[in-house]
């Protein structure tokens, strides 16, 4: 059975979960930052740590952005291949859901029209769409807005296959350390594997999008997440770059297949407001 959804509904979720995105930090990326407070060695660091939590409590009491940089509206549609769509055109219904969002909760508008004759759009659109047909005849909805204090530091890396586990790791503490305290640490680091140029910096970015509590299904990549955060951790960033050994929160690998003679990494880093929310229709 074919299932019909109006594209003025996606339009309206898509407004809200603009708003609720930049409001709201995720329960869990709130969790980790208040338990760094009880880890945190340096006092300065420590201090530091309780500044970013008043914030967001700050941001809930007032109904604030967390951040003066609300990004630019990324957007993942998981579309169900029984569902179609009616009422106009699913890019344009995002794109309006976005422009809607973005006025209504007074969001910063930050997005350009061309990246060299840098008019601003004046709405925060056009949105990034990253779109997946999956089973079934629902839609799920991710809005993620990124600043680009983090986006700016984040890479990518064309290993060769004989650089290995090791090469992988060493290629993501190098763009890290290069990152230091411009991504407003503590961050979130999404690590993408495999595919090929594009769908390794996609993959990143959806890894940006899990949940810091929950680990990678195999344990392999699993165990390579914890030991990554651990590196990272150690390399005395800290907390908005004072030093410390809460330099990140978490680290979210995903991969995918990829080519015989390929090895890509990219590493999306998230600032210590990760933030993105999620909806199924």
């Amino acid at each position: 059975m074919i299932r019909e959804i109006s594209c003025k509904q996606i339009s309206d979720i898509i407004a809200e979960l603009c708003i609720k995105a930049n409001k709201q930090l995720p329960e869990d990326i709130v969790s980790k930052i208040t338990d760094s407070i009880g880890h945190e060695n340096n006092s300065v660091a420590k201090s530091v740590l309780c500044d970013l939590k008043k914030n967001l409590e700050a941001a809930a009491e007032y109904d604030l952005p967390i951040c003066q940089d609300t990004g630019m509206a990324v957007v993942f549609l998981e579309i169900g291949q029984d569902v179609h769509f009616t009422e106009g055109l699913l890019a344009d219904a995002v794109n309006s859901g976005v422009r809607s969002g973005y006025e209504k909760g007074l969001l910063r508008k930050s997005v350009v029209s061309d990246p060299l004759k840098r008019e601003n759009t004046n709405d925060n659109t056009p949105a990034v769409i990253h779109t997946r047909i999956v089973a079934g005849d629902k839609v799920k909805i991710t809005v993620a807005p990124k600043g680009f204090g983090s986006e700016n530091m984040s890479g990518i890396k064309m290993l060769k296959p004989a650089d290995g586990r090791q090469g992988v790791i060493d290629a993501v503490i190098e763009i890290v350390k290069k990152a230091s305290n411009n991504p407003c640490p503590p961050i979130v680091v999404g690590v993408g594997i495999g595919g090929d140029f594009e769908q390794c910096a996609l993959l990143s970015k959806t890894a940006l999008c899990r949940r810091t509590d929950i680990r990678n299904h195999d344990e392999y990549y699993s165990a390579m997440e914890q030991e990554l955060l651990e590196k990272i951790n150690g390399l005395n960033i800290g907390p908005q770059g004072f030093g410390g050994n809460t330099t990140a929160l978490a680290v979210n690998i995903e991969t995918a297949p990829t080519h015989i003679a390929g090895l890509p990494v990219a590493v999306n880093i998230g600032c210590h407001v990760t933030r993105h929310l999620s909806c199924e229709v």
